[in-house]
């Protein structure tokens, strides 16, 4: 059985807890520290004011371009093969009567074939000794060829490669001229140069 506690003992041990709680409750301690308001923060050190933006460029008008020429197609190696010999590039040499030595203007003419000889290294050529028609067969078809090789010689002299030189002759076979006189006959002596391969 449990044991009974006398009111008047209750009432008192109630009334002395009550006065304790109300004395820690009135004693609480330290009161709570005022809020302070945070400080504001330290004024920044004075900086130079920021630079302006930099000028802008002057806009120029755009200079006009200008394509680089083509260069231009060379017209002596787009033509065909009867092409180049119609227009004749390399000129023929013409000799004196029951001659095959150059005169001063054979030279020059030999030397611009060769030098267009030394611009077309593909080009090969068949140098024709032609004659007038005086003379005999014979003796005509050997004059023509002393006559295609001295133009040979000369070119090879001039550094044109004899591998890129053939010779024939036609004696009087194939006249540049068909005329009977002199006029004709000083047409026909000649060294004619064929362009054969490109």
């Amino acid at each position: 059985m449990a044991m009974q506690i006398p009111t008047t003992a209750r009432a008192v041990a109630s009334l002395g807890i009550l006065f304790t709680a109300l004395a820690i409750g009135a004693c609480g301690g330290n009161p709570p520290p005022a809020e302070q308001p945070i400080p504001p923060p330290p004024p920044l050190p004075p900086t130079a004011p920021p630079a302006p933006p930099p000028e802008p460029a002057p806009v120029l008008d755009p200079a006009p371009v200008v394509a680089a020429p083509m260069p231009e197609e060379d017209p002596l190696t787009t033509r065909s093969l009867d092409e180049l010999n119609r227009e004749s590039p390399l000129v023929p040499v013409f000799f004196a009567y029951d001659r095959h030595e150059f005169d001063s203007d054979a030279q020059a003419d030999l030397e611009r074939n060769g030098d267009l000889l030394a611009q077309y290294v593909d080009w090969v050529i068949t140098i024709e000794g032609h004659c007038d028609e005086r003379g005999t067969p014979e003796y005509n078809l050997a004059l023509g060829e002393r006559r295609a090789l001295a133009a040979r010689d000369y070119l090879v002299s001039l550094g044109i490669s004899s591998e890129r030189l053939r010779t024939v002759s036609y004696g009087k076979e194939f006249p540049f001229d068909p005329g009977h006189d002199d006029e004709a006959w000083q047409r026909n002596r000649r060294a004619h140069f064929v362009i054969t391969a490109q």
